[in-house]
């Protein structure tokens, strides 16, 4: 029989899985997935082994709140630019903003982004989790350019491979400096690709 685990209501509870969450991200993020267990993030969250237990039926569990937490903060600053903009769009403003906020996230989230994306490779509800995150900010993102006017044909698709544009760019600009890039004349190509997507 599987072992429940509990929703918290009370303020103090709520409190509890936020600082496991906190804990099991730093751990993840400083050691490693692998090198993490559920004993250590309830030292560094203050509660002991049992009440991990009470709130996630096991260590990838906590992950897979992670990753959303994760997820979250990693496209909140864009879709906070997108929230600001405004008809009619400047795409060429918006590219620039758009890569800015993507390099921002990979520098200052570089260590969970490596443990979270090594283990979506090996395992399928981690894949998964970053699958439905990335297809509902593509929406968000596509329905605010429609409602501003945006006719670009197929714009959910055009959307999409953006964010993988972006993506990719910010990983490499952030992660692998090869010596043989020009990375500012990289990011002008970027910009301009992204610029022709849609007008």
């Amino acid at each position: 029989m599987e072992r429940e685990v509990r929703e918290p209501k009370q303020e103090r509870s709520i409190e509890k899985k936020h600082k496991i969450l906190k804990a099991g991200y730093e751990l993840f993020s400083n050691v490693g997935y692998h090198n993490t267990n559920t004993a250590q993030i309830a030292k560094q969250a203050g509660v002991s082994t049992g009440i991990v237990y009470g709130y996630f039926k096991d260590k990838r569990d906590i992950l897979l709140d992670v990753l959303a937490i994760y997820v979250e903060q990693a496209f909140s600053p864009v879709l906070e630019l997108m929230d600001k903009l405004e008809a009619p769009i400047n795409y060429y403003v918006l590219a620039k903003d758009v890569l800015d906020s993507a390099i921002g996230i990979h520098r200052s989230n570089a260590k969970i982004h490596e443990a979270l994306h090594s283990m979506s490779h090996c395992d399928e509800a981690v894949n998964d989790r970053f699958i439905e995150l990335e297809d509902e900010i593509t929406l968000q993102i596509s329905n605010k350019l429609a409602a501003l006017g945006a006719d670009a044909p197929n714009l959910t698709e055009r959307v999409h491979f953006a964010m993988d544009v972006v993506q990719s760019f910010a990983h490499e600009y952030i992660f692998d400096n090869h010596t043989y890039i020009d990375y500012g004349a990289m990011r002008t190509i970027v910009e301009n690709t992204l610029v022709a997507l849609f007008i």
